[in-house]
């Protein structure tokens, strides 16, 4: 059966992979290019993959987007988890439909978005962000997609905390992950994963470190994610001379009980 696109989806609306555009189709809204203007109400009815064509008589392609496009073009007031990351710790955590999982802090939204995404349909996404003005963008974000009804933002310092209990997931992204270490421990299910994503290896130490002296997680480990383009040319295939390098280091780790 055909899918056809309709008024109020988004779409890729794809020249090459550098000039590329995520945009919601609206009745009578255009789009201003360097090729000319795109009426997007000339995109309805059409099917995903379909051609359009600017004023000038440029081709685009309309594109389904991925999940992905989302988070690379969410709305931003602070730095984003790349998708290069989240596909990690999707896969080094198990978070699929039914995980119950708390973040920390929330930011943009964009991991947010992510693990709401693959909760669905049972499970649910407990975010603690202490900013107001994050929470607004995030909440702008979730929205897009449809996924608000998995997600619950508490505007709360979670140094202080975590109301949720017997979670599958923590994962945390704020300055002080370490600070959380025994909360963590008190809300996660046993074989629970901890995870936290931290920019300088200063912080890594501190974090592994109570982990460690917590003596309630076993399978502690760092790693880092590198994301490098090849340019595909016939007789000049090379890697590309820029990367997505350095994003965060993420360490993973999971609940045990204590010995006695």
């Amino acid at each position: 059966m055909k899918t056809l696109i309709k008024e109020g989806d988004y779409i890729k609306l794809y020249l090459d992979n550098k000039r590329n555009w995520l945009l919601k189709v609206t009745k009578d809204k255009v789009f201003h290019t360097h090729k000319g203007v795109i009426n997007l109400s000339n995109a309805i009815g059409k099917e995903w993959g379909s051609s359009i064509e600017s004023n000038k008589g440029v081709k685009f392609y309309i594109l389904k987007p991925t999940l992905s496009d989302f988070v690379l073009n969410v709305i931003r007031n602070t730095n984003i988890i790349y998708p290069k990351d989240a596909g990690l710790i999707l896969l080094h955590s198990g978070i699929g439909p039914g995980s119950i999982v708390v973040e920390a802090g929330t930011g943009s939204g964009a991991l947010t978005t992510v693990l709401a995404y693959y909760v669905r349909p049972t499970g649910h996404v407990y975010s603690y962000e202490i900013r107001k003005e994050f929470i607004e963008v995030a909440w702008k974000n979730i929205k897009r997609l449809s996924l608000e009804k998995y997600v619950t933002i508490y505007n709360k310092d979670v140094c202080e905390g975590i109301y949720e209990k017997e979670i599958d997931v923590v994962i945390l992204d704020m300055a002080t992950p370490w600070k959380v270490v025994p909360h963590a421990y008190e809300s996660l299910k046993n074989g629970g994963v901890f995870i936290s994503y931290s920019p300088t290896i200063e912080q890594v130490i501190k974090t592994v470190s109570a982990l460690e002296e917590s003596k309630g997680f076993k399978n502690v480990y760092t790693i880092e994610c590198l994301l490098r383009d090849i340019l595909v040319r016939p007789g000049k295939t090379r890697p590309s001379s820029r990367m997505i390098a350095h994003t965060g280091y993420l360490t993973f780790a999971q609940k045990v009980l204590r010995e006695e």
